[in-house]
């Protein structure tokens, strides 16, 4: 029987690039860290905190990801928005992602390509 570490690891590694697809997606709609995090694990994509700052800012750096501080109410906040380039990688991942699908759909269907 597979040990709960050696699941876990897997687990993370594979959720690991689809937390920057759903990052990409919610954030079509502006929004800030925290309440990012909460949609996320709502959706069933459980982050860390530690781990999604992080993303967020290696995100705006690589142009991904566009951010502006909202001062309008007590405590600033940054939100974050999926740029246009944002758009155009999330549609390229979306299509991998399906790739990826069919083909793992086939393996399980023994359906040889």
């Amino acid at each position: 029987m597979v040990s709960d570490d050696v699941l876990r690891t897997h687990l993370q590694e594979l959720r690991r690039g689809t937390v920057v697809v759903a990052s990409l997606i919610a954030l079509r709609r502006p929004d800030y860290g925290y309440a990012l995090l909460q949609r996320l694990t709502g959706h069933g994509f459980p982050v860390d905190a530690n781990t999604l700052y992080p993303l967020l800012r290696r995100l705006e750096e690589q142009g991904l990801l566009t951010s502006e501080w909202n001062t309008e109410e007590s405590r600033p906040r940054k939100f974050y928005r999926t740029s246009p380039d944002g758009e155009a990688m999330l549609d390229r991942l979306l299509a991998d992602l399906t790739a990826v699908q069919t083909s793992m759909t086939a393996l399980l269907e023994g359906v040889d390509r």
